[in-house]
């Protein structure tokens, strides 16, 4: 059983979220609400909560202001948000679970069967540092490994390498992290921070790029001397990406 509370500005959305755990999720049992930080941080001092639903936007602040007001995060937390670009991208690179408003009961299901095998207190506390410290300028990224999460700065990732469900972190120190995601998710998360996927199976740094040798489609060169073919098909792009620096 789950001790959870719900903080969210709006009573309509509690009410729903209330009315979908009574149905669906047996195993929490809400013991208060709030509508704002002020009253969420309180309720959590009250109640000592196993489980936060917790809104992004509030009147008086946001779901990360509340939680960076707290000494200590010892409950687990599920973010609610309607649809906010930075907000769902701050998610997805620190591997946090979030549900989009309006809540749908199959992605409330998946959530709260997750709570029964999901990561010790630490690693969520892990989690939720990289989320607030991307809050203002993305800086690290969550990669989840079979042995468990790993943090790197998106600064170190030299080139990512498709390896069928899997992908393959190259780091500027050497180091290969094995991730438990396909590429085309990383493609997506990385491109904004000057990464180009020049081949279906390849995805690169700008920062980390030698040289280009020409060819039908061509090659680069990354700085620690590995070879990467570029795509015939995308090589009209990179070159564009080559010139807008």
């Amino acid at each position: 059983m789950f001790n959870a509370i719900i903080i969210d500005d709006e009573s309509s959305a509690r009410n729903a979220l209330k009315n979908l755990l009574f149905a669906h999720c047996s195993a929490i049992q809400v013991l208060g609400e709030a509508s704002n930080v002020r009253e969420g941080i309180a309720a959590i001092k009250e109640h000592n909560p196993d489980l936060v639903f917790l809104d992004v936007q509030m009147p008086d602040g946001t779901g990360f202001d509340l939680l960076k007001q707290l000494p200590k995060v010892t409950f687990k937390v599920i973010f609610a948000s309607a649809y906010d670009k930075f907000a769902i991208q701050a998610f997805r690179f620190s591997a946090l679970d979030y549900l989009q408003k309006p809540i749908e009961a199959e992605s409330l299901i998946e959530a709260c069967a997750k709570l029964q095998s999901e990561d010790p207190i630490s690693e969520l506390r892990q989690k939720l540092d990289v989320l607030l410290t991307n809050q203002n300028n993305f800086e690290k990224i969550a990669l989840p490994t079979l042995d468990g999460i790993i943090f790197v700065k998106i600064k170190q990732i030299c080139w990512c390498e498709s390896d069928n469900n899997y992908t393959n972190f190259y780091l500027n120190d050497g180091k290969k992290i094995v991730v438990s995601k396909t590429l085309k998710e990383y493609d997506e998360m990385l491109t904004p921070f000057r990464f180009f996927r020049i081949h279906k199976s390849h995805l690169i740094n700008l920062a980390y790029l030698a040289r280009y040798r020409k060819g039908e489609g061509g090659s680069v060169v990354m700085e620690d001397g590995t070879e990467l073919e570029v795509s015939r098909r995308r090589k009209e792009d990179f070159m564009q990406a080559l010139q807008r620096g």
